[in-house]
């Protein structure tokens, strides 16, 4: 089970900036790949070396480093030497518990976001920490895995189709966060079949491993709310145009992004709401369930009590009692006591308690 708050502590006490890996390392090796492109060519290296990097920082071109595996401080120390990158920002790319934010520093953009999978194995929802710093020609991103939504991303830069290849690295990153919060959609989908079969073992079996399922999915609804939310002002600051960076071309794009964050926050209160909802149901249906129960107990206990009554009075042994020798006493008692069954269940049918 997911924990709610992972402590940071190895942290304490250190100054800002210090460069510290923060979070599970996922990777063995940090991989890095770029794509050096313009409207007439492309430039396409995997397994790059960091050197190869430098001399790409003022080509005229657009330039996307991305760099797979957070636990090699000396990678982002040379990167942020080469593009003049502030020590603070470098230890929110190692952070991999930071919350999702937008910082200007009027030379370049620092986004902080999170990539979202669902583990169709366990369940459960998956995040994974991306950083994205922008400049006037330039992308660099960071992630914790090779595994990534921005495959679409590249396909359209290696066809060369639509307007990617003939735009600056500000439509690269609209691309970018277009792909993040596309996947989002499909997280949500998934989600959405998991809370209807468990909507459907409410009404029809409810069990502990039912309510185990609801307070599962209000947990991950629970954290994927704490990754979309922040993104919604991330967006609102990107499509102001607040930043030099930012043209007024690419402003309708990233608004159209923005539109779709809302979209899947509605989605995910909706959800909340639904989850909320099936808890009631599932304490209303065990209440309904047991409140059955104790209606037949409480039928059999009253039906039982004239029969008791009478089993008591005549398992006395008093001399004088009129029918101890009376032949057809037996015969006589079973009839009165099948006729008292019979006849105050004929009654609670009639008060429609059957």
């Amino acid at each position: 089970m997911r924990k709610l708050v992972r402590r940071s502590s190895k942290k304490a006490g250190l100054p800002p900036g210090t460069l510290l890996h923060v979070g599970e390392k996922k990777t063995e090796k940090p991989q890095i790949t770029i794509l050096d492109y313009d409207a007439e060519h492309l430039d396409e290296r995997t397994s790059a070396t960091i050197d190869e990097c430098i001399p790409l920082r003022d080509t005229p071109t657009v330039t996307w480093i991305n760099v797979s595996g957070l636990h090699d401080p000396d990678i982002l120390r040379t990167l942020g030497d080469c593009y003049a990158v502030h020590p603070l920002v470098l230890e929110d790319i190692l952070n991999t518990e930071q919350r999702p934010k937008l910082e200007d520093f009027e030379r370049y953009l620092f986004l902080a976001l999170k990539m979202l999978y669902l583990d169709h194995e366990t369940g459960e929802i998956t995040a994974e920490h991306i950083s994205i710093i922008v400049g006037p020609n330039f992308i660099i991103s960071f992630q914790e895995t090779p595994e990534d939504v921005f495959a679409s991303v590249r396909d359209r830069i290696r066809s060369g189709k639509g307007r990617l290849r003939g735009a600056g690295a500000d439509y690269l990153a609209h691309a970018l966060l277009d792909a993040i919060v596309d996947s989002y959609f499909s997280v949500l989908e998934t989600m959405a079949g998991h809370i209807e079969e468990v909507e459907d073992e409410l009404v029809t079996e409810p069990s502990l491993h039912t309510l185990q399922s609801v307070y599962k999915i209000k947990r991950e609804l629970i954290f994927l709310r704490r990754s979309v939310w922040p993104l919604r002002e991330v967006l609102a600051v990107l499509s102001r145009a607040d930043s030099a960076l930012i043209h007024e071309s690419t402003v309708i794009y990233l608004r159209d992004v923005y539109d779709h964050t809302i979209q899947v926050i509605d989605t995910v209160e909706s959800f909340r709401d639904i989850v909320a909802g099936m808890l009631d149901t599932y304490l209303s249906s065990i209440s309904n369930r047991m409140n059955e129960v104790m209606k037949v107990l409480t039928i059999i206990a009253t039906i039982f009590i004239p029969l008791t009554f009478i089993a008591g009075i005549y398992g006395m042994n008093f001399e004088w009692m009129p029918e101890l020798r009376w032949h057809w006493s037996y015969p006589a008692v079973w009839i009165i006591m099948f006729l008292i069954g019979v006849s105050m269940l004929f009654y609670f049918r009639q008060r429609k308690w059957l």
